[in-house]
């Protein structure tokens, strides 16, 4: 029987399958287009960088698909996550809320990231792909699937956007521990690369530069496929092990959530935990709110807005319907380098314009001291991403008391910031600001949005 404090599965007790959200959405979202004909995509359009298995997940709209025995077996390394009862946390902000959290920071790169990374470097290899690239942002996502692909054999190519690769030099180092190259993006290596260094040779980088150096060197080998670690929804699709997890962790504890929180950059970690607990409200009607958060310096859910747009800067990519900030739109070099993302997943989209969902935007100070005010209480040094979805909580835990309502949160803690002491020294030495989007530049950015 589970602790009240820490309630856990056996590895029995773990997903066969993953759960697709879009068997049970009332709106889908508009389909993907062509970047060159503006009409929309077929398989032929993507198997040049991805393998067929996971174009039929793109477009799949059966509940269940299962999980690869292969990938079962290497989830087992970290899954079942464990789910705790944050009592301490409680106690300390005074509120009847009940605070619980998913802990993915127990996986070998300390994020949530691995659980897509794993079956996408499978399905790769079953497909006869040997080599995969990507971007990465803070580093979590290169550092999954530069695992991932030492576990199947496979070389790895990680363009990482140049704040973060100066940043967090030692996520850069696991990579390479792992056999992968790094680049800082924009890097010399790629066409786009070098053309928006001759633009901008102090360019700090950004998702979207780094999308399209990674898909435009696998979209020139036979060899060689891309991999995302957010935003479409086959990533969405693997990570919905969190929530299914979690769903069966909350019963164990005899509770249900009335509020579930994530943060937001490109989806998947929101997704993951959010979709199982969503599909009860589509289905039976359950008033559980689902709360996004993402940074205000980049508020893609929260200012953005709603239509076809490029996921990269190059325009590379496939035009995808979502919430957008705009492909050209370069975020500032916040310490959330996860969330620096103009887009967002179109599920996520689709599911906030319908009204499912909700979201929200902070300031990195108060993440800063909503993450010290937790590790403090709860022993764990959380990723400056995940403590998004941890002030939000906060928050949340402080409107219960001052209502005099017993509420039950459950957040995702995406990952440990273990590889972030730089970020949280700044904060800790004052030298850390909020950057509040300017309307201007937002609306500079929106202004070259494609016209479909």
């Amino acid at each position: 029987m589970s602790s009240d404090v820490k309630i856990l599965l056996s590895e029995k007790e773990m997903p066969e399958k993953w759960y697709n959200i879009m068997a049970d959405m009332p709106n889908l979202p508009k389909p993907p287009l062509n970047p060159a004909t503006k009409e929309p995509v077929g398989p032929e359009d993507l198997s040049a960088i991805f393998p067929m298995e996971l174009i039929k997940q793109e477009v799949s709209q059966e509940r269940w698909i299962e999980i690869p025995d292969e990938v079962r077996e290497i989830y087992k390394l970290w899954r079942p996550s464990p789910l705790y009862r944050a009592r301490r946390l409680e106690k300390a902000l005074d509120t009847p809320a009940k605070i619980y959290y998913k802990y993915e920071g127990a996986s070998p790169p300390g994020s949530h990231k691995l659980n897509t990374a794993l079956p996408q470097a499978y399905y790769n290899k079953q497909e006869g792909i040997t080599k995969l690239t990507t971007e990465t942002g803070a580093g979590q996502w290169g550092m999954a699937l530069s695992q991932a692909c030492n576990f199947f054999n496979m070389e790895c190519k990680v363009f990482m956007v140049k704040v973060s690769y100066q940043q967090k030099p030692y996520r850069r180092s696991v990579m390479q521990i792992f056999g992968s190259s790094v680049f800082p993006s924009p890097s010399t290596e790629t066409e786009s690369g070098r053309k928006l260094l001759a633009a901008d040779p102090d360019s700090p980088g950004s998702l979207g530069i780094a999308i399209s150096e990674a898909v435009e060197i696998a979209a020139q080998r036979d060899d060689t496929n891309y991999a995302l670690g957010s935003v479409l929804n086959h990533v969405l699709i693997h990570q919905s092990v969190i929530g299914l997890e979690a769903k069966e962790q909350m019963a164990k504890a005899g509770d249900y959530p009335d509020i579930v929180i994530a943060c937001c950059g490109g989806g998947s970690n929101f997704g993951g935990m959010a979709f199982p607990f969503i599909h009860d409200k589509i289905v039976n009607g359950a008033k559980t709110r689902f709360i996004a958060v993402e940074p205000s310096a980049c508020p893609t859910l929260t200012r953005g807005v709603l239509g076809y747009d490029y996921g990269d800067v190059a325009g590379l990519t496939p035009l995808l319907y979502m919430y957008t900030l705009g492909a050209e739109f370069m975020p500032p070099g916040i310490h959330s380098g996860g969330l620096r993302y103009h887009g967002d997943s179109p599920l996520v989209s689709q599911l906030l314009k319908d009204g499912i969902i909700e979201a929200t935007s902070l300031g990195q100070t108060a993440i800063f001291e909503g993450a010290i005010l937790f590790a403090r209480n709860e022993g764990i040094v959380p990723a400056p991403e995940s403590s998004h979805a941890i002030q939000c909580a906060i928050n949340e835990a402080l409107a219960a008391r001052e209502a005099g309502e017993a509420k039950t949160i459950l957040f995702n803690l995406s990952g440990h910031g273990l590889l972030d002491l730089p970020s949280y020294d700044a904060f800790m030495a004052g030298k850390l600001e909020d950057y509040p989007l300017p309307e201007g530049i937002l609306n500079k950015a929106l202004g070259n949005l494609p016209k479909i």
